[in-house]
């Protein structure tokens, strides 16, 4: 069915489907931002000299996609670790994909266009100022660290707000695409028993050893190398000098005069005050008399505990521990808990919402501690505010000796800065011989040291109530090792290889022998011990016995069957017989089946919007500068599909 929508004519779909759109945007409505790409429409009478592509009547520029690859390829080798280049990316066909995925953003932006579309100003700043990243210690939007992310992340604001727009209008065409997505009742019965359906299977493994397999040659050796340069390739390595200083490493210099100290402690010693606590048991009674009769037992002498087992309420029940005054939401049952002395049990007490006695099991006093008491916490704290009044003083230093081109070693020394001279490194922060290396806020900088290059003066990172100067002193490209330095790697990669394969040819030719009439148990036990039964395993879940590739053979054979599977461990492999198929009845729901099912719609929905994506693309019409395109990349221009 896919295939055949595929094959379709989509200009008609594509309409029918943004005709949704218009409800789905009916809560935004038509003013508001319209995203960068709106304004740079420009005619498709001819191509500007720096036009790569002609999306509807959005002009996708040059200079535009190179900093899109860039930004992605950085994102890339940042989560990685590895270090691709440009011209790695290229023969990966990434660049491909990354102008392929603005392609598609522009047709989605061209069609809402034409619908005249927009999202309202309002909506996209509640957003940013609802998200985490943009928020201060105090848990509110903070407009510097909102302009640091941006500024870490090479963005501007009006690009950033430009793409919270097409995020918004992606959103609403691929959910116009897949609302509603259902599926039919003969499928969801078929999935029933698909996912239900649990298998016995008789097995044994098999291994090989290196004994087993014949020593590579020179010749073999070389081959592997050649098939496989990336396991071979040293990533990319970076040196770089890093400055950092924060208020915690200068609070411990911060002198702190005792008449400071009782400034301090005058001004924040409710703090350090420590109210009243006490462990209550608070028992509720159906109405006033009731509680009357409960309180005359206690004063005869009865336990309050031994009412409560009346109750049927246990000791944990009724008992409130470490509670302050305020911890009580009733007044009156407030008052009345911590108006009774250690021991002591309440008058019945009418609250808003019942009619309790109250007993002070236990009273731990408010305390209010001394100056001296607190001196030592006083102090670091004292110490820590100066430290972050002194660290700006410290940042404006170390920014105007950068000015008059001081180098880093002469700005540590003099300002007292920690300098750290860092080894080649890759962008995962491993040094040459594979072990990490320590440095401060170490997923920033690494990020920035290869987001950078050698004599580019960078700013400052605002990190972690300090500052944090980088300098990328040497880059070491990415290249591939000679084989000579990389020979007993090389070599042990082939006897893996010919280990893994000469266990799975072992399985292989015993799953001959099983289907030429052998029985597996003779054979289990020619080949190192009996054979076992696994029961009741199901498609989609690994035991300790079966992993993935062991699960997925034993299912993919008829009841009786004969299978192998290699194992995970790279030198055996697993030899099969399904004894037992067992079929369940079939069921309306279950945990198996509702993911299947929910599988199963994720992956009709994303066809759908690969569908209406193509379809707003054949609508927009899509052109290629390919000269432009070969001159940048050296290769042909990627089709339009």
């Amino acid at each position: 069915m896919l295939e055949t929508m595929r094959r379709l004519e989509k200009t008609l779909l594509a309409k029918v489907l943004l005709g949704l759109l218009v409800v789905a945007f009916g809560v935004w409505g038509i003013s508001g931002i319209a995203g960068s790409a709106f304004d740079t429409a420009l005619s498709l009478t001819g191509w500007g000299p720096k036009d790569l592509a002609h999306v509807g009547g959005i002009t996708i520029k040059g200079d535009e996609f190179t900093t899109n690859l860039q930004n992605q390829l950085r994102n890339l080798n940042a989560q990685t670790g590895q270090s691709l280049t440009l011209d790695d990316a290229r023969k990966m066909g990434f660049d491909k994909q990354v102008l392929d995925t603005m392609v598609s953003q522009a047709a989605i932006t061209s069609a809402a266009s034409k619908l005249k579309l927009a999202v309202s100003t309002k909506v996209i700043v509640d957003e940013i100022h609802a998200d985490r990243t943009f928020q201060g210690s105090n848990g509110q939007f903070d407009m510097t660290t909102f302009r640091r992310v941006l500024e870490n992340n090479r963005l501007s604001e009006p690009q950033f707000m430009g793409m919270q727009v097409r995020r918004h209008l992606d959103t609403a065409v691929l959910q116009a695409a897949t609302a509603n997505v259902g599926l039919p009742s003969t499928v969801a019965q078929a999935l029933s028993q698909f996912t239900g359906e649990s298998r016995d299977v008789k097995y044994f493994d098999v291994i090989a050893t290196e004994a087993d397999v014949a020593k590579p040659t020179d010749a073999d050796l070389d081959v592997q190398y050649k098939a496989n340069p990336a396991a071979y390739t040293a990533p990319e390595y970076r040196t770089a000098a890093v400055m950092a200083i924060d208020a915690t490493t200068l609070a411990p210099s911060q002198a702190v005069t005792p008449e400071e100290l009782q400034a301090g402690y005058d001004k924040d010693k409710q703090d350090y005050f420590t109210p009243e606590k006490r462990d209550i048991i608070q028992l509720t009674f159906p109405d006033l008399g009731t509680a009357k009769k409960a309180r005359e037992r206690i004063a005869a002498g009865e336990d309050i505990m031994k009412i409560a087992g009346e109750l049927k309420l246990a000791e944990a029940d009724v008992t409130l521990k470490d509670k302050v005054k305020d911890d009580f939401l009733d007044p009156k049952i407030a008052e009345a808990a911590f108006g009774v002395a250690e021991g002591q049990v309440s008058d019945p007490v009418e609250g808003k919402l019942a009619i309790a006695l109250l007993k002070a099991a236990k009273v731990s006093p408010a305390k209010q501690p001394t100056l001296d008491e607190v001196k030592k916490p006083l102090t670091q704290r004292l110490q820590l505010e100066k430290a972050k009044a002194q660290l700006q003083q410290v940042y404006e230093s170390v920014e105007d000796a950068r000015a008059q081109n001081m180098k880093f070693e002469d700005i540590a020394n003099k300002a007292g800065i920690n300098l750290t001279l860092l080894p080649p490194i890759t962008a995962a922060g491993q040094n040459q011989e594979g072990k990490d290396i320590d440095l401060p806020s170490k997923p920033d900088v690494l990020k920035a040291i290869f987001g950078s290059d050698v004599g580019v003066e960078n700013d400052a990172l605002g990190v972690n109530d300090g500052y944090v100067w980088y300098d990328v002193r040497k880059v070491i490209p990415s290249a591939l090792k000679p084989l000579d330095q990389v020979k007993d790697q090389v070599t042990k990669d082939v006897v893996a290889v010919r280990v893994r394969d000469g266990a799975v040819d072992k399985a292989k030719k015993l799953v001959e022998e099983l289907k030429g009439g052998k029985g597996i148990d003779a054979l289990a036990e020619a080949n190192g011990g009996p054979a076992k039964i696994a029961t009741g395993l199901k498609r989609n879940k690994q035991t300790g016995e079966f992993d993935g590739a062991e699960l997925s053979a034993a299912f993919s054979v008829a009841d009786q069957g004969f299978v192998y599977a290699p194992g995970g461990d790279g030198k055996s492999a697993r030899v099969m017989q399904v004894v037992k198929v067992a079929l369940p009845a079939i069921m309306a729901t279950s945990p198996e089946l509702d993911q299947a099912k929910a599988q199963l719609r994720d992956m009709l929905g994303k066809d759908l919007q690969a569908g209406l994506v193509a379809a707003l693309k054949k609508d927009s019409g899509v052109e290629i500068n390919e000269a432009l395109w070969k001159q940048n990349t050296g290769g042909a221009a990627p089709p339009v599909e």
